[in-house]
C-alpha cells in the first residue's frame, strides 16, 4: 500500500507594499479570524477555553443590555484604513452600519465599543497596537479583558476627544457596572 504525500500548504506571498484591507475578502484559503495589521496578515492561534467563555459571556450580556439602534457582533473585522483590518473579539456597532448579510467588515464610525480578550499570543497586539489604532480611528470605547486567577478582569477605556487617545476609566473584577456606552451591569463569573 502506498502512502499519498500530504499536500503542501502554499502560504500567500505578500505584495512588496503589504496587503490591503480588501485582500482579506479575496485571498483564498485564509484561516478563520485572520486579521490585517500594518499590511501584514496575522493568523491567530487556537483560542483557550477562558477566551471562548469570556467572549460568550460578554456577547450574551451585552446583547441583553444593548439599546435599540445598536448590535453586538463577534468574529467580524473593522476596516481602520487601507493597511489595517483587525477583528475585535466582540464589538457593538450602530445598526445603520449594517449593509447586508454579505458584509465582512465595518467602518470605524459605526463601532461604539471594541473588546479584546487577551491571549498569550496576542498580548502586545491587544494591549498596545489595537487600542492605539482603534483610538486613532475614533472608536469611542475600548475594553481589554485579561485573565486573573481564571476570572476575567475588564479594563475599561474611553476616548478622550481632545487628545484622541484612550484614557482608563476603571478596572472591573467580579462585576462590570457602567453607564457608558449604555447602562450595564454584568456579573463576570464564568460558567463552571
Amino acid at each position: 500500500m502506498s502512502v499519498e504525500p500530504h499536500p503542501t500548504y502554499q502560504w500567500p506571498r505578500p505584495p512588496q507594499d503589504g496587503y490591503v484591507a480588501d485582500d482579506l475578502d479575496r485571498l483564498p484559503n485564509l484561516p478563520p479570524h485572520t486579521e490585517l495589521i500594518d499590511g501584514s496578515l496575522v493568523i491567530v492561534s487556537p483560542q483557550t477555553l477562558f477566551h471562548l467563555l469570556t467572549v460568550e459571556l460578554l456577547t450574551g450580556q451585552l446583547t441583553r443590555a444593548t439599546p435599540d439602534g445598536l448590535r453586538v457582533l463577534r468574529e467580524m473585522t473593522v476596516t481602520l484604513g487601507t493597511k489595517d483590518r483587525p477583528e475585535p473579539d466582540v464589538m457593538v456597532v450602530r445598526a445603520e452600519g449594517v449593509s447586508g448579510l454579505s458584509q465582512t467588515s465595518f467602518a470605524p464610525e459605526h463601532v461604539v465599543l471594541a473588546v479584546e480578550v487577551v491571549s498569550a499570543e496576542s498580548r502586545a497586539r491587544d494591549r498596545e497596537t489595537k487600542p492605539r489604532k482603534y483610538a486613532a480611528a475614533g472608536i469611542p470605547h475600548f475594553w481589554r479583558v485579561e485573565p486573573e486567577n481564571d476570572r476575567p478582569v475588564v479594563f475599561v477605556h474611553e476616548l478622550e476627544p481632545a487628545t484622541g487617545v484612550y484614557v482608563p476609566t476603571g478596572i472591573h473584577r467580579e462585576q462590570l457596572k457602567l453607564t457608558v456606552p449604555f447602562p450595564l451591569d454584568i456579573d463576570l463569573t464564568l460558567p463552571a
